[in-house]
Formats: structure tokens, sequence, C-alpha cells
């Protein structure tokens, strides 16, 4: 079977995922911001995400595609500070549909948050969720930024892709 690696990305967390699972499994890689391919041609996908505001940024071009991503295996593995748990999977729900969801074969990878990058506004919202976090941890990275790249992290999705080809 033959696959493909859709993905948006704001800072580059996301894309810089994307393109070491593209690397390892030599699946093309598509930023759906700037290309349009269709998906219909191939016969999996994996969906790359990061998580900003507690949403994923895709979600309303997931749920266009969701018809199609609902008939073929479909990986998603979602970029944020925060690791697996309840707190993303709550984000991840109310961003796509249940069906969706179930879908899904999701994998969480950690990300970057560099300070100096981000915009006026993201920065200015940070320090304020920072600031009315109660967990201190979570706090400070929001405040003071994180790198929490890792790439042998991606070793199970690149594992499940190479089930699925």
């Amino acid at each position: 079977m033959n696959g493909a690696i859709f993905y948006a990305t704001k800072y580059g967390s996301t894309g810089q995922y994307a393109h070491w699972i593209g690397i390892a499994t030599h699946l093309p890689v598509y930023n759906i911001a700037k290309e349009t391919p269709d998906l219909s041609a191939y016969d999996f996908l994996v969906l790359g995400c990061p998580v900003l505001y507690n949403r994923l940024m895709f979600h309303t071009w997931a749920k266009q595609h969701a018809a199609l991503i609902k008939t073929r295996p479909t990986i998603l593995f979602t970029v944020s500070g925060a690791g697996p748990g309840n707190k993303l999977d709550d984000w991840i729900a109310n961003s796509l549909p249940t069906d969706i969801i179930l879908h899904v074969r999701h994998f969480a990878l950690r990300g970057r948050q560099d300070p100096a990058k981000l915009t006026f506004f993201d920065r200015t919202m940070l320090i304020i969720a920072g600031l009315l976090n109660r967990d201190r941890v979570a706090a400070r990275d929001e405040m003071h930024g994180f790198d929490y790249m890792d790439k042998s992290s991606i070793a199970p999705i690149v594992e499940m892709i190479e089930s699925l080809k």
C-alpha cells in the first residue's frame, strides 16, 4: 500500500517531525497550507498537526476531508507541549468529530516553543496562560518556552507505517 504524510505547522515542530518520518519511511510529505495533493491517491494517510490554543490547528481541514479519512487507515500525530493524557485527549475531542477520533491511531509527540519566534499575540497569550496555570511546570513552559523535540519518538509511528506498506 502507498501512503503520504500531510501536516500543518505554525512554528516548525510539526513540520520537522513530518520530515523526519518522511525520511525514515520514504513517504511523500505535504504541508497542507502550501500544497493541495489528492488524498484519494493514497491507500493510507499520516496526518500531523500542532495543538494551538487547546485545539488541533487543522481541525477545519480534517472535518472537510473526514469522509475520505474514514475510508483509509490513518495515523494522527499531534505536537504540543503537553504529553499524552487526559488534557490532550480533551483537546482532540474538542477539535475532531468522534468518528474520526475512533478511526485514527493517535501518537502524541512533544514539541518546541521558542518565545523569541512567537508572534506578539501568541507570546502575550502564553504569558497570561502561564500566570493563570496552576500546574507550575506547565506554567514555566508557557512563559519561558521549552524544547521537547525528540527524533527517537517517531519510532512507533515509523513502525506502524511500515506495517501498512
